[in-house]
């Protein structure tokens, strides 16, 4: 059968509460996020692997808090008192600025800004702030100092409910056994998830096909022959 055009339709993921799946490996998180009130200094630094369910959760406190989402590289072009006067403000990405003076300098006077105010910081990344290299030590102290919450690798049912949540994100309803299938083979992390989802839709456009077991059984043994 002749391959088909694939077209790059946006994906539209679902970020509410209601699509956030708790389990053991998320709940003390969550936890920590609906509890926010009762951080330390009112800040936070959320630390998770990629594709954990980081910025999912941001989204979930900022529509808690009303807090506006911006990524830390972007902070440098931001009106920082005008962020900083909505009494809280989730920061993305922070691992990733490390070096950049002027992103640090940007992150470090937004967080005194909302500690002067009574605010609440939200940070994310994916180790603690002790590895994103950090070349401003007033940023680096408070940062170290914050309390933190973790997103651990999944377990059977965490990675089940997010492959389900990613299929569902492209508009594609799978049958159990599918997911089964997947839970049983893949590697076990949620950046693995998104990349197999991404890659069963893209086979499923390819050919026509509805993504079940044959399609799922043909995207792994590209990617892992053992796995059939």
């Amino acid at each position: 059968m002749a391959r088909q055009l694939i077209l790059d339709l946006p994906v539209r993921p679902a970020r509410g509460r209601a699509a956030f799946f708790v389990a053991p490996a998320n709940e003390i998180a969550v936890a920590q996020i609906e509890d926010w009130r009762a951080w330390p200094g009112g800040k936070l630094v959320l630390i998770g692997p990629e594709g954990s369910g980081k910025t999912h959760l941001a989204n979930v406190w900022a529509e808690l808090t009303g807090a506006p989402v911006r990524y830390a590289a972007d902070l440098p072009a931001a009106d920082l008192p005008a962020l900083a006067e909505t009494g809280a403000v989730a920061v993305e990405d922070a691992d990733r600025i490390g070096g950049d003076r002027t992103a640090e300098t940007a992150l470090f006077h937004l967080h005194n800004l909302l500690a002067a105010s009574g605010g609440a910081l939200l940070v994310t990344a994916r180790g603690p702030a002790r590895d994103w290299g950090l070349g401003l030590p007033d940023l680096a102290s408070r940062m170290q100092a914050a309390a933190t919450a973790h997103l651990d690798p999944p377990d059977d049912a965490l990675l089940a409910a997010v492959l389900v949540k990613l299929f569902a994100d492209r508009q594609l309803a799978v049958k159990p056994d599918l997911i089964g299938y997947l839970v049983d083979r893949m590697e076990r992390s949620f950046a693995a998830a998104a990349e197999t989802v991404a890659a069963i839709d893209r086979e499923a456009l390819a050919t026509g096909h509805r993504p079940g077991l044959r399609l799922a059984r043909t995207v792994l043994d590209k990617t892992l022959p053992e796995a059939r």
